[in-house]
């Protein structure tokens, strides 16, 4: 359905794409993740026609060519992060609005915008006002806007991030309802690892204008591949060292003079003497009074030194050989009150690129 083919894209001496390839497939949900000044909303003006490369092999939608088109003669829409809702038109004339400039007749574009209501359950307030509406309704009414126009591509730029907490995870649901409903090509910006993670069938997480992992969810959460995408994909304990033996897929690092072995998770091939780093969550990491005899678990004494409660459980750093490492204890009555020892399995363990 979609198809940019190593696009690059300059401001002045600014490199915001960098040879980037993006392809979506029919009724896919797929999320371009990453932080601020990544290049993601960049590529997203490149798919939506505001701007045009400053090359690239090819910009396609639905197998057509659309390099040389602008914005409104492509087959897509873009909701915002502010809506840019028309306030002197009720709800219902501004779901109508892009039925209205294509010259659609009256009659069919009041079935048709109060038909998308009907999906965001928003019917009862089709003549409504903007200003009446709160923030999730406001999200809602301009998601309808913008697929009632039925394109082949629905792009989101942020949509959620104007919204508090509760409202923002109550979106993520009507956003993947909507999706599956509707069987259109999402296209979906954000920083938010939580998000992408949540709703998307595929990611692509960018950094300095270049995807540097792309996969399934439970990939770039459980296989990051370098030490960036741990970090962005919330692995809380990241080590360095020193590849000291390869059995794939597993690697072992010597890491302050002590063994770490995890799956072996790089871009490249492993190689001894190199330098990588080791990660595990903090979720993963257990503690006990007692040595765990297993022999496919990294262990080490641990001292416990800080503990911070967050409701749902109980954060702890501990001092261990190879530098401190937090653990995240769900059931806080079952803790150990003075953990000895720290230990991680190797399957849960990643070694990847520095």
């Amino acid at each position: 359905m979609l198809e940019i083919i190593d696009a690059t894209h300059r401001y002045g001496n600014v490199v915001a794409l960098n040879g980037v390839t993006v392809v979506a497939r029919q009724g896919e949900f797929l999320t371009i993740l990453g932080e601020s000044g990544s290049g993601k909303t960049t590529l997203l003006r490149i798919i939506s026609g505001l701007e045009r490369p400053t090359a690239a092999s090819a910009v396609r939608i639905g197998g057509v060519d659309v390099s040389e088109l602008g914005a409104s003669d492509r087959d897509c829409t873009t909701v915002f992060q502010h809506y840019a809702l028309f306030p002197q038109m009720t709800v219902r004339e501004n779901v109508e609005y892009g039925l209205k400039v294509r010259g659609i007749a009256v009659d069919e574009r009041r079935e048709r915008a109060m038909e998308a209501l009907e999906l965001v359950r928003l019917p009862h307030t089709s003549e409504r006002r903007i200003h009446q509406l709160s923030g999730g309704e406001a999200q809602r009414v301009a998601l309808a806007r913008a697929f009632v126009t039925r394109p082949s591509i629905l792009l989101l730029d942020e949509p959620l991030g104007a919204l508090d907490e509760k409202l923002r995870l109550d979106m993520q649901e009507e956003l993947i309802a909507i999706q599956r409903n509707l069987g259109i090509t999402f296209v979906y910006i954000t920083h938010s690892q939580e998000e992408a993670l949540t709703m998307s069938d595929r990611v692509l997480l960018m950094k300095s204008g270049k995807i540097v992992q792309e996969g399934q969810p439970t990939e770039l959460f459980d296989h990051p591949n370098s030490a960036f995408v741990a970090r962005f994909m919330g692995v809380e304990n990241i080590l360095e060292g020193m590849i000291e033996t390869i059995a794939l897929p597993y690697v072992t690092l010597d890491v302050g003079g002590r063994s770490i072995t995890g799956r072996w998770c790089g871009k490249s091939d492993p190689r001894v003497g190199a330098k990588a780093v080791t990660g595990v969550r903090a979720e993963r990491a257990s503690l006990s009074e007692g040595q765990d005899r297993s022999k496919a678990v990294n262990e080490f004494s641990c001292r416990r030194t800080a503990s911070v409660y967050k409701g749902k459980y109980l954060d702890l750093t501990l001092d261990t050989p190879v530098g401190a490492i937090r653990s995240r204890v769900w059931d806080v009555d079952a803790a150990p009150a003075e953990p000895a020892f720290i230990h991680w399995s190797h399957d849960t363990c990643t070694v990847m690129d520095p």
